[in-house]
């Protein structure tokens, strides 16, 4: 197994200045649109607004699965 030395000959990368800072430009990676994090926002499952109860009773009870017994 050899290893070889890794190329450093490559070209850096290019940046520019934004309102946050310097951003690294990568070529062939393009930037995210805000109608693309939108769409993602839209299709992300729906969250509570406030902490739910667990549904451990009747049907969803997983506890009781684990009888041994009836009576």
């Amino acid at each position: 197994m050899s290893r070889e030395a890794p190329d450093h000959t490559a070209a850096p990368l290019e940046a520019e200045q934004t309102p946050i800072g310097v951003q690294t430009l990568v070529s062939g990676v393009a930037p995210i649109t805000p109608a693309q994090r939108l769409a993602m926002r839209a299709n992300a499952p729906m969250e509570p607004k406030k902490a739910q109860r667990p549904a451990d009773h009747s049907l969803f009870d997983t506890n009781s699965r684990n009888q041994i017994e009836i009576f």
